[in-house]
């Protein structure tokens, strides 16, 4: 199984490609539809991205800071562990 970084480095130089994509459709004049479409994938991919980095960082940064016994800096995780989540529900 790929780890996650090499997971993550894959589903960007897609999504680089991607966007590459549509510029040239837009560039091109392609129907309004299709590239909304495409966008719509972008969009899709990048979530993606997302949950493999909040994954890696539950599987590395939270786990130490609960391996630690470290209070303040479980706390500190869990923060920015809420902080992202309310980001992202907005």
């Amino acid at each position: 199984m790929k780890a996650i970084k090499e997971k993550t480095m894959d589903r960007l130089a897609r999504l680089e490609g991607q966007v590459r994509g549509v510029a040239k459709m837009v560039e091109n004049d392609r129907y309004c539809m299709d590239i909304l479409a495409q966008t719509a994938a972008i969009r899709s991919a990048l979530l993606g991205v997302e949950r493999l980095v909040l994954e890696n960082h539950a599987a590395h940064c939270v786990q130490s800071a609960i391996a630690s016994g470290d209070k303040e800096e479980q706390r500190a995780k869990f923060d920015e562990l809420i902080g992202l989540l309310q980001k992202a529900s907005r």
